[in-house]
């Protein structure tokens, strides 16, 4: 299918990675959607009012498209947040929060719209996981709990639906310049805390700062295009730097324990 005729849904097209990834493939001549969970308007991109922790809010939105598009071709699983703190300290409502937007969020858009992709006959799905979702990341236990979710989740899907002629891949981002950054949610337990108080605030400032000189977020979008343009899309994509690149490597051949001395040492715990 030409790409002017492919409908795309980009979840969190408000700020950071979905709405570069929005700009750039409705700059291309994509139909795009995007959801926010508050209302917005823009000439080239299509919002919708989505809560993807609301499965109702989900359908609504998918039933939208489809009423207007009559298909829907590609998903871009792209919502999703980030609260730092010790994994002891976490509330309850702070685990659910962040497996809730960025987990089960994914969850409920698939399965969404799975059967319309395939009613269809084929379709693609990316979800956005993290070099996070690969190494259990200091202070970030949650956040990385969430990708190593959607990392496994994704890989058992990708097997499920091919058959359908639905083909799906995983993007795995290191550190980008965005606005996550700013809206991290920080445990108030965590930082008081005379257990982990120092040492939090020791990662959690070399965090913001290799994420404040990241990569910008066109570099990830320009990914996602590919992915779509591409005959046989991988199932993960790294985007990052050339050490955390290293990194995801190093993660695979060396024991264990010492990846863990590694991300100790490196984010000062």
């Amino acid at each position: 299918m030409d790409k002017a005729n492919k409908t795309v849904l980009i979840t969190g097209a408000s700020s950071g990675f979905g709405k570069a990834t929005a700009e750039l493939l409705a700059a291309k001549g994509y139909i795009v959607y995007g959801t926010s969970r508050n209302e917005m308007h823009d000439k080239q991109i299509r919002f919708l009012v989505m809560d993807v922790r609301d499965r109702e809010s989900v359908a609504r939105g998918i039933e939208k498209i489809i009423a207007e598009e009559g298909r829907l071709d590609v998903v871009v699983n792209n919502a999703g947040m980030g609260i730092g703190g010790s994994l002891e300290m976490a509330t309850s409502d702070e685990i659910e929060l962040q497996m809730g937007t960025n987990f089960r969020g994914c969850v409920n858009v698939c399965q969404a719209v799975l059967p319309v992709m395939r009613g269809q006959g084929g379709g693609q799905i990316i979800n956005l996981s993290s070099i996070g979702g690969i190494m259990g990341l200091p202070y970030q236990g949650f956040y990385s709990a969430s990708k190593f979710a959607i990392e496994g989740f994704t890989e058992a899907l990708a097997a499920e639906v091919r058959g359908f002629g639905i083909r799906v891949s995983m993007v795995e981002p290191g550190d980008f310049a965005t606005n996550f950054t700013a809206r991290r949610r920080n445990s108030e337990a965590t930082a008081k805390s005379a257990a982990y108080g120092a040492s939090f605030a020791r990662s959690l400032s070399l965090i913001e700062k290799e994420e404040n000189g990241g990569l910008r977020p066109e570099k990830l979008a320009k990914t996602v295009e590919k992915i779509i343009r591409s005959r046989r899309p991988r199932l993960r994509y790294v985007v990052a730097n050339l050490e955390q690149k290293l990194s995801v490597l190093l993660k695979r051949i060396i024991p264990g324990n010492w990846m863990v001395s590694i991300l100790r040492n490196y984010y000062k715990v």
